[in-house]
């Protein structure tokens, strides 16, 4: 899968872009604020997937327009497709998203479309930061992989809204046990198989990110990624035991739930445990074992796509070649072979070893290739 084309006018400070960017390469140079990380956030988008870099929707539309619009060509291996993205700032519920020419409704239609793996200093996040990141950073990869999985991964948040409101009107008088467990036998439906698919997949991102670190480190580090569910722990069972007992934990908290208002136990207590020689990384980690770790997981993301679907997701590295190591480097376009990637620098010379492939300078938001 690859970018044979990308018109981009009016997303933030981005005007009349038109790129034809290369198979393999394309490095996105310019100085500070001048558009660079905007152009691969466009590319983003077309993922159905909001910005990286958590910009609210009505901030996509450059405060100087009325109008942003982006349209992406890729070629997927079987023939050319076409996204449009419109939207206004009259209305900005009111997006207009078709694909090959028919209208779509909302992003999440283009999910299965066309597939991104993007890296940014911030990803370091997935190790030193919340659960809540590395369950979001799972979902993602699940999802992708497998877009079936976006359903349960939705029902259940939607369980657990219900769930936790129920238990603050049962709190306050108001609600019923008997209501509550209605909706726990949902919850530990869907929430087994959502923990049982996240397992599955982190037992493969282990096995390939071991092997990454391993490489980097020259032998001399050993990374470890496990799973551990808040109902299971690190061993999963398959079929309806694992279900009971998920049902089981969840009515068995049921009054310390009532009392605290919350779900105290299930999917969204799960957490990824990332270590580094035997500990973990979160806490004893150095800040470069934390930033090569993630990297090291997006790479490992993007390795797993590529193997199962026999496609190549299009890389996105938005600012962070230039803090790696010639070693290092290497290392990420050795996994990246055969992906086109769009990588942004401040200049060239902050790259090693790329080779072939288009150059384009951003200024002020204007994009010229090289």
């Amino acid at each position: 899968m690859y970018v044979t084309e990308l018109k981009a006018d009016g997303y933030k400070n981005l005007s009349s872009v038109l790129i034809k960017p290369h198979p393999e390469y394309n490095l996105i140079t310019g100085m500070n604020a001048q558009g660079k990380t905007n152009l691969i956030e466009a590319i983003w988008l077309m993922t159905g997937c909001r910005s990286f870099r958590g910009s609210r929707e009505r901030d996509y539309i450059g405060l100087d327009r009325k109008l942003m619009e982006i349209s992406l060509n890729f070629d997927d291996g079987r023939r050319i497709q076409n996204i449009d993205y419109r939207m206004s700032r009259e209305s900005l519920k009111d997006r207009k998203i078709s694909v090959n020419g028919v209208p779509v409704k909302g992003t999440g239609s283009l999910f299965d479309s066309f597939k991104c793996v993007v890296f940014t200093p911030d990803d370091t996040e997935i190790i030193k930061g919340s659960p809540e990141k590395r369950r979001t950073f799972t979902d993602l990869c699940v999802c992708q992989l497998h877009p079936g999985c976006l359903d349960p991964v939705r029902r259940y948040e939607l369980i657990l809204e219900h769930r936790n409101a129920l238990l603050k009107s049962a709190s306050a008088g108001k609600a019923s046990k008997d209501m509550i467990y209605v909706w726990d036998r949902q919850s530990a439906a869907i929430g087994t198989i959502v923990s049982q698919k996240r397992s599955a997949y982190v037992k493969m991102l282990g096995e390939v990110c071991a092997r990454l670190y391993e490489k980097i480190s020259g032998g001399s580090e050993k990374l470890e990624i496990t799973y551990n569910s808040n109902i299971f722990g690190t061993e999963i069972p398959e079929g309806n035991d694992a279900v009971a007992a998920y049902y089981s934990k969840l009515s068995s908290s049921i009054d310390d739930d009532i009392r605290l208002g919350y779900t105290t136990c299930g999917a969204h207590r799960d957490d990824l445990s990332v270590r580094i020689n035997g500990l973990n990384i979160r806490d004893f980690g150095s800040q470069g074992q934390k930033k090569t770790a993630a990297l090291v997981m997006k790479l490992g993301q993007a390795e797993i796509y590529y193997r199962n679907r026999d496609e190549a997701p299009v890389i996105l590295l938005d600012d962070v070649m230039g803090e790696l190591d010639g070693e290092r480097q290497k290392m990420v376009f050795d996994t990246v072979r055969n992906m086109q990637v769009f990588i942004t620098a401040c200049n060239e010379n902050s790259v090693k070893g790329l080779s072939g492939g288009a150059v384009f300078q951003v200024e002020k938001g204007i994009v010229t290739e090289v």
